[in-house]
């Protein structure tokens, strides 16, 4: 798993990212012309010069039509998320993981999480630790699993990596 070379981009992403392109695929071609990469990539965040929106184009253009396609797209973001994906390793994320499941069962609770933050010195509110729970919790059973609490965690950095 710490092999950087073997992670891809997991399906949900993939999706995600498939997303923010046909959004920005004004004339829903398929492709992004070098306007559409640019909105693109400031929506989210960045600030290309023209000259460096040129050279990715560049870079990303493999058939060179002087479009960007989905696959071209992803094929320049992924070194990118991938790498920003997460700072941690598994063994790091189930330490931490332990920490919070005071009990043992696999299973954070509201309970464990307030316990825990709070003595980390961040005591949440009811309000931020139900909206932490609901954030984490994908299933839905009310209670953070080891597989929920690491996309969390990954995201939060992944967030942050953008900033």
């Amino acid at each position: 798993m710490s092999d950087k070379q073997s992670i891809k981009l997991d399906d949900e992403q993939i999706a995600e990212l498939r997303e923010i392109f046909r959004s920005f695929d004004r004339n829903n071609d398929g492709s992004l012309t070098q306007l559409e990469l640019g909105s693109l990539l400031r929506s989210l965040g960045l600030k290309p010069s023209p000259d460096q929106l040129e050279s990715l184009i560049m870079k990303a253009d493999t058939n060179s039509n002087g479009l960007v396609e989905f696959s071209e797209f992803v094929a320049l973001v992924e070194p990118e998320l991938v790498s920003a994906k997460c700072p941690y390793t598994e063994d790091q994320l189930r330490q931490l993981f332990r920490m919070f499941d005071r009990d043992g069962n696999g299973f954070i609770t509201a309970a464990e999480l307030a316990h825990s933050m709070a003595k980390l010195g961040h005591a949440l509110t009811a309000e931020e630790l139900t909206g932490m729970i609901r954030e984490a919790d994908t299933d839905g059973d009310g209670r953070i699993n080891f597989q929920e609490f690491s996309q969390a965690i990954t995201s939060a950095a992944f967030d942050n990596s953008w900033a």
